[in-house]
């Protein structure tokens, strides 16, 4: 096998002759490439090596963007002034870079006017359409409306 490390120079040797001088410099034996010819392994410290590639994916993870969902709930009969209101909400939570979770809420029997709630959820995603865009169009789920707008990228 092909043995590496940090302070050697890359050989190969047999599998014995690599263990024996892992175990001298106090390191572990770690192979690193199995499906080569021949295989490589490299001598370092496993755990340290562990430590090192899990810091690695906390960094990673840390500078992911989290993905925040605002939730924003009308009714079938929403008047203009609350509409306007909650399209105000809307245009700031989109601006910060938040999705939007637009919800018509249907109680007793204002399931009847389905159609309302639609016009309500278009007439929303329409007034937001400079700064956002519809990710999944107005779907009725049991006593709810649901649609979903996401930011636009900025240029």
């Amino acid at each position: 096998m092909r043995v590496v490390g940090d302070e050697m120079e890359p050989s190969i040797m047999q599998t014995k002759e690599a263990i024996a001088l892992a175990e001298e410099k106090g390191l572990d034996l770690v192979e690193i490439a199995a499906t080569a010819n021949p295989p490589v392994c490299k001598i370092l410290d496993y755990k340290k090596f562990l430590y090192e590639q899990k810091k690695k994916q906390k960094e990673v993870k840390a500078n992911a963007a989290k993905i925040v969902v605002k939730e924003i709930r009308l009714g079938p009969n929403t008047d203009d002034h609350d509409f306007n209101f909650k399209l105000k909400h809307a245009q700031k939570f989109l601006e910060d870079g938040a999705k939007i979770k637009v919800f018509v809420f249907f109680k007793g029997r204002s399931i009847v006017y389905k159609e309302k709630g639609e016009v309500v959820l278009l007439k929303f995603a329409q007034e937001l359409e400079e700064i956002g865009k519809v990710e999944q169009m107005p779907k009725l789920e049991g006593k709810r409306m649901i649609m979903f707008i996401s930011p636009k990228k900025k240029k």
